[in-house]
């Protein structure tokens, strides 16, 4: 466990809405073609062929062999390999690919019936930004490795899917690769009929929503759910207002796009914040994922002030230091704050806290760079531990004490810790942009299996779907 002292907040947790319907995902059509007029090769050396190892690493291209254009986040990959003991975990990371490791992503899964040389297996995928293969193109080299979580020395002679003599790309049909769910290259080992990663087991209730409304007043946004704060008080700067007005809706890229405008004139009573949540807290377990833009600089007047660009979820904090209190947070900081310097991107995983006098308890991974942009943000939430990544990398794992105990709800909102970064009174703005949300009840889905699901959605024309009950 770690802590991070902070003016932390209390947020308001609002009432329970009525359950909307939507159509079940199970309706919508395929969002590439279907698997048998689409053909793929892969093609596998290895990085480190040594019989023992501190990594492994399998470099793969994939191919287009059929006659249509295949879209990569419907492509999964599977090499398969013993684990070195039955307790063992492992980590996946990217070295190297031409389409971008921000676009490939690597998880790893059990065999049902293990072999002598396979009981795990490593699965690829690709995030939306990876794009489509035309028929005849590949994938270009993708440099890839995993290791124990312990980096104890691993044997990797003994894996099914290794080949220390393979020092050239060739194809390798000991990897499987499927499209949209069904195989279409290799062969696996006998042990490899695990459920589908494509449907994993669990609810699998979903609620999505593109943001495609007009303004802030707009029926629709309240009748799917939404509330936009208008309500004074914290967190954030004393004295400001949180106004619905500047939460507005636009067209972006051929999607719509919801924008949080966050203003100051260097006082608590020129300072407008925005917040919009869900008005049900319904959601626990399972995945939780957004796509939202950053921003470094304001739009408008000069930069400095310690803004805050969150996607989180929550729950009420009845008492100081109720042990049932719950919050799971991706927040940036682009120009620092509680404490840092600059540029920061925390996730925080809340068991409780007190704010006066101020103790926490938490958890948090943290990256100090800029996050300037768009980034796809997903965490997972199981009886096991609070997964968060970053465009489809791995980002951090935090303990099984900080999972919820009460459901809670959904929340984006843009503030000012305070207003010492910046002591300006000219007049400044700055914008935080969200494209979609979506929440898979009980299920832990993969970043490739989240965009797929986007996808979907999108192909089929749909703009919003909840099917998640009350509590």
């Amino acid at each position: 466990m770690s802590t991070r002292p902070t003016g932390r907040r209390t947020r308001a947790a609002l009432a329970l809405t009525a359950l909307l319907g939507g159509a079940a995902l199970t309706g919508l059509p395929a969002t590439t073609a279907a698997a048998a007029d689409g053909a793929l090769a892969v093609q596998y050396r290895t990085g480190s062929g040594g019989a023992t190892a501190d990594q492994s690493e399998p470099w793969f291209k994939v191919r287009n062999t059929g006659s249509t254009t295949v879209r990569l986040s419907q492509v999964k990959i599977r090499y398969y390999f013993k684990a070195d003991s039955p307790d063992a975990s492992y980590r996946f990371a990217c070295s190297w690919a031409v389409r971008g490791c921000s676009a490939v992503t690597g998880t790893f899964g059990t065999l049902a019936h293990p072999t002598a040389t396979a009981d795990r297996y490593l699965e690829i995928g690709f995030t939306a930004s990876a794009g489509s293969l035309a028929p005849g193109a590949d994938t270009g080299d993708m440099q890839l490795r995993f290791h124990r979580a312990d980096w104890r020395t691993l044997r990797q002679s003994d894996d099914y899917s290794f080949d220390g003599a393979r020092t050239s790309y060739a194809d390798w049909n000991k990897v499987t690769a499927r499209l949209a769910g069904a195989t279409v290259w290799g062969t696996a080992p006998e042990g490899d009929d695990t459920t589908d990663p494509t449907d994993p087991p669990g609810d699998g209730r979903t609620l999505f929503d593109d943001f495609s409304y007009t303004s802030h007043t707009d029926p629709a946004l309240s009748a799917h759910g939404w509330s936009v704060r208008s309500n004074s008080g914290g967190p954030g700067v004393p004295g400001a207002a949180w106004d619905p007005s500047k939460v507005t809706f636009s067209a972006s890229g051929g999607n719509s796009v919801m924008n949080l405008e966050t203003s100051t004139a260097g006082t608590g009573a020129s300072t407008v914040h925005t917040e919009v949540l869900t008005r049900s807290m319904k959601f626990r377990n399972g995945t939780y994922a957004a796509r939202v833009r950053f921003s470094d600089a304001p739009k408008y007047g000069p930069d400095g002030d310690r803004v805050v660009q969150t996607f989180f979820t929550i729950n009420d904090l009845k008492a100081p230091m109720a042990d049932d209190y719950a919050e799971y947070d991706f927040e940036y900081l682009p120009n620092g704050g509680w404490g840092e310097p600059s540029n920061i991107l925390y996730t925080t995983s809340w068991e409780t806290y007190d704010p006066d006098p101020w103790q926490a308890v938490n958890q948090h991974s943290e990256s100090r760079r800029s996050f300037a942009g768009w980034h796809d943000l997903v965490v997972t939430i199981d009886d096991t531990a609070i997964t968060y990544y970053v465009d489809g990398q791995h980002f951090g794992t935090h303990d099984a004490a900080y999972l919820p105990e009460r459901p809670m709800s959904i929340n984006f909102n843009q503030w000012l810790i305070d207003l010492d970064g910046q002591t300006s009174t000219t007049p400044r703005a700055y914008d935080q942009q969200v494209d979609y949300v979506l929440h898979v009840k009980d299920q832990v889905l993969t970043p490739a299996q989240v965009s797929a699901r986007i996808d979907a959605y999108r192909d089929a024309g749909t703009s919003f779907v909840d099917e998640v009950p009350a509590p």
